[in-house]
């Protein structure tokens, strides 16, 4: 079954406060005109993520975003995992070194990976985005996506863009790390790029955003 034009998606709220993400997203759904908003613009907290996948925990985000927004939602929550680690640091990905105080970075995060992987001469990896996005809080179909995007962890920071572990994250067949793909090409082949794609043609299958939006999505 598909929605007439009235259901159509033109607003939806980002179950994010990360301004990387922001950014990622507002450069995905641009050619789609929905206009995204950042939940911290509307003063909505972070919701708790107790689960033990990125589903789940994206699933209550997404949920939690619509029900204080009273919007749809979109959530995505990703990760890096690395083999040596055993799938580790996986969920707690953005909150690897976080203090007791509750304060997180990046820079935290990339130095404690780097350094428990010291003389771990398996160095394979892959990143994780599962995106889930609901009409309404009590949504019983929500759309979901998830892709995941094989590297390798190096020990030394390389390129300017992206966020996260990407510094980090070297791509055998690109040659180079996430940091160092621009923006555009990042989009399209990343996790999260990748899950976009599926998220797309899984919007536009069940009517949520137009024909002539996909076409110009797809040709963009």
């Amino acid at each position: 079954m598909t929605a007439d034009s009235t259901h159509r998606l033109n607003k939806v709220v980002l179950a994010s406060g990360n301004a990387g993400k922001l950014r990622e997203f507002n450069s995905l759904f641009g050619p789609l005109n929905i206009e995204l908003i950042s939940q911290g613009s509307l003063n909505i907290p972070d919701a708790p993520e107790p689960h033990p996948t990125f589903v789940e925990n994206a699933l209550a985000k997404a949920r939690h975003a619509s029900q204080l927004s009273g919007l749809p939602a979109v959530a995505d929550d990703s990760g890096i995992c690395v083999v040596a680690l055993n799938g580790e640091p996986g969920i707690h990905s953005a909150r690897y070194a976080q203090d007791p105080d509750g304060k997180r970075s990046d820079e935290a995060n990339n130095k404690k990976l780097v350094s428990v992987l010291k003389g771990v001469a398996d160095r394979r990896a892959w990143y994780v985005a599962v995106l889930v996005l609901v009409t309404r809080p009590d949504d019983p179909q929500p759309v979901i996506a998830e892709c995941i995007w094989p590297g390798e962890i190096v020990d030394a920071p390389r390129g300017e863009h992206g966020f996260g572990y990407d510094p980090y994250f070297y791509l055998p067949d690109q040659r180079c790390t996430a940091a160092e793909l621009s923006p555009e090409i990042k989009n399209k082949i990343s996790h999260r790029g990748q899950a976009m794609q599926f998220l797309i043609r899984q919007l536009h299958a069940r009517g949520l955003i137009s024909g002539s939006a996909f076409g110009s999505y797809r040709n963009g």
